[in-house]
């Protein structure tokens, strides 16, 4: 796909399913379970990657940096998007340059509105750490509504996107980004009677994501030809070889779903 192409002619739509494992995303959709997420997932399902980092923060300053997950199968990858950055290898007559430090200040240069809807922590605006990514966008939000505790965080914030989406004039091109945060711990609450987080629970929890989805699908719809982004940050562990949580080298956490697609009118 030639990102030249699409820049400029097509809203961008980037999602971060936070903490989503790679196993759980293809499980779900081979099972059924998500069936929004198929309607517009490519007929390949979701693509195995790999994440330039292994917590949030890390993973989405590469992320803006134009460091997308990676493709697991060995070579060089062109990128979608690229900095201003001396030998680069993976930069190619695909990908989209763009000007200053990060994509959405580039993208801003190219005349994007950028919009940001926080999730976890990081997006959370309560402290300098906290506003530092979402101080990259012109317009950013985060409430406990929409964080990692309230058990309505994705319908929070699909009521919101969707709220952006149809105040934001058709002819002004817009970057929405949103931090899913429901799968990222704690989401035992999205399973009956549980009372701590499991790979079960971390299922379930992309199961509610899904149900809220066809909402924002259906907003977007209304206006331009949108380019999607979803994918994982990370991935979590739940036990295995011993290990809990992330920020930690384990093929479990590196691992990532991916897609890319125009969205279906």
């Amino acid at each position: 796909m030639n990102m030249n192409q699409i820049v400029g002619t097509h809203d961008i739509v980037f999602i971060t399913f936070d903490t989503l494992r790679y196993d759980v995303a293809i499980d779900l959709l081979a099972q059924g379970r998500t069936p929004n997420l198929a309607a517009v997932l490519p007929k390949t399902g979701w693509e195995e990657r790999h994440s330039p980092g292994n917590f949030t923060y890390a993973a989405h300053h590469a992320f803006f940096a134009g460091f997308l997950p990676t493709p697991v199968k060995p070579g060089t990858h062109s990128r979608l998007f690229a900095l201003g950055f001396e030998g680069s290898t993976t930069t190619t007559e695909a990908t989209c340059v763009l000007e200053g430090s990060n994509i959405v200040s580039g993208l801003a240069a190219k005349g994007y509105h950028t919009v940001c809807i926080g999730g976890v922590g990081f997006f959370n605006k309560l402290n300098p750490l906290g506003n530092v990514l979402p101080s990259l966008f012109a317009e950013s939000y985060w409430s406990r509504e929409l964080g990692v505790t309230n058990p309505n965080s994705t319908e929070n914030q699909v009521t919101l996107a969707a709220k952006i989406i149809t105040e934001t004039a058709k002819n002004q091109r817009l970057f929405l980004f949103i931090n899913i945060s429901a799968l990222h711990q704690p989401n035992y609450f999205y399973l009956p009677d549980a009372i701590t987080d499991t790979i079960a629970s971390h299922a379930a929890a992309l199961e509610y994501v899904d149900k809220h989805l066809s909402r924002l699908w259906k907003a977007l719809q209304q206006r331009a030809s949108i380019f999607c982004i979803l994918c994982s940050d990370h991935g979590t562990t739940y036990g295995e070889d011993g290990y809990t949580g992330h920020r930690l080298s384990h093929p479990i956490v590196w691992t990532v779903p991916y897609a890319q697609f125009i969205l279906p009118k």
